[in-house]
């Protein structure tokens, strides 16, 4: 007998252990204290294009598989960029919106989205997500930062988009920063010890705090910046401080605060999750403009702390060029799209092939940038 689909508009609905048997707790984004958290703390609202549609599969009283998903008004939070299909069926008096999507939001993270043990399962809820969209008359239903192992699961009916993120990875098992930075040419070795110079010149330190031992004051801080940094790009705000309080309760060895002092006050930090092998940074923001301040906080303080606790990798966040000058080389992130309009899907097939294209050959461009000594990529000088 198949699973029986259920579509539930609130994940609480759903038991947390069962939803987090289902991934094995090594990416806490899908977490469903993250999620949850997401819902029930006022940072997804229906006026920002949020609406909590989540797929479940069941067998006899049992979750056996699940997709997180969202009926989406609009690609606020995304991070996968589809602006030139909302305006091309605009063009052609067609509604792109609403749409599924499945994803997590806010967080550009790779990571799985089709939460099964097996294979069938996981095709399972790529056909369900296809089906749901078209009972309910939408455009698409997109799975956006599905893992590479999801690939497979996928039919030939799921358009394939890739783009570019910047990750630091020790696979040359690095013990310390000295050693992370002997692996680089002498031109940006010099660079990084400048900044960092700089920055402790200006009589700044910092704190590492885990969420079990944030105080309300340390989260507070961490909310201030994060509103001071969408502040000043002209942004909205989405997380609440309900929420950050609520990570550092559920999720105490997951949360992790980077905190810079001058003079006895907190004057920036950096958000980051921690997953079984990787650290994620997604927020930092700052009171005080000093040279280097941004580059220590988010990235040298961030792979100080993974060497010091073997973390593998680490993901400070979508975009930005200027990571690759300190270490953080160019990968693929993926996402996956079924388009309802058989013209629109020729259409926009067409159009990510040659997206592809274009991506493959800024990477092997960027590529060449590489700070490392080491043609073949970083080693360890011990």
């Amino acid at each position: 007998m198949s699973p029986v689909a259920r579509w539930l508009a609130r994940l609480c609905d759903v038991p947390a252990e069962q939803w987090d048997a289902l991934h094995g707790g090594h990416h806490p984004f899908i977490a469903h204290a993250f999620l949850e958290g997401l819902e029930s703390r006022g940072c997804l609202r229906q006026e920002w294009g949020w609406t909590a549609h989540h797929l479940t599969l069941w067998d006899d009283g049992r979750l056996v598989a699940a997709a997180p998903a969202y009926l989406k008004h609009n690609s606020h939070g995304e991070f996968v960029f589809d602006h030139a299909w909302a305006h091309a069926y605009a063009q052609h008096g067609r509604d792109y919106f609403p749409k599924l999507l499945c994803g997590v939001p806010y967080s550009p993270v790779t990571g799985p989205r089709l939460l099964a043990p097996d294979a069938s399962l996981r095709t399972t809820l790529a056909h369900a997500l296809a089906a749901e969209a078209a009972r309910l008359g939408l455009s698409s239903a997109h799975v956006n930062f599905h893992a590479a192992g999801e690939d497979a699961d996928f039919g030939d009916d799921w358009l394939a988009r890739t783009d570019i993120q910047y990750h630091w990875r020790n696979d040359a098992g690095w013990l310390d920063f000295n050693d992370y930075l002997a692996a680089m040419d002498h031109k940006h070795r010099k660079n990084i010890r400048q900044e960092r110079a700089r920055v402790a010149r200006a009589g700044i330190g910092f704190r590492v705090v885990h969420g079990g031992e944030a105080s309300a004051a340390d989260l507070a801080a961490m909310h201030r910046f994060y509103l001071q940094t969408f502040a000043e790009y002209g942004n909205s705000p989405a997380l609440t401080l309900e929420f950050l309080q609520h990570l550092a309760r559920a999720m105490p060895e997951r949360l992790v605060l980077f905190l810079a002092t001058h003079e006895g006050g907190t004057v920036a930090g950096a958000l980051c999750l921690r997953g079984g092998d990787t650290l994620y940074g997604r927020y930092w923001g700052a009171l005080a403009a000093l040279p280097g301040l941004h580059f220590e906080t988010c990235y040298y303080q961030g792979i100080d702390y993974c060497l010091r606790e073997g973390l593998r990798v680490f993901e400070p966040g979508a975009q930005g060029e200027h990571k690759i000058a300190r270490g953080f080389l160019p990968v693929d992130v993926r996402s996956r799209h079924w388009i309802a309009d058989g013209s629109f899907r020729e259409a926009l097939a067409a159009w990510c092939a040659e997206e592809r294209a274009v991506v493959r050959r800024n990477k092997a461009w960027l590529a060449q940038r590489s700070p490392f000594r080491h043609p073949s990529g970083p080693v360890a000088s011990g």
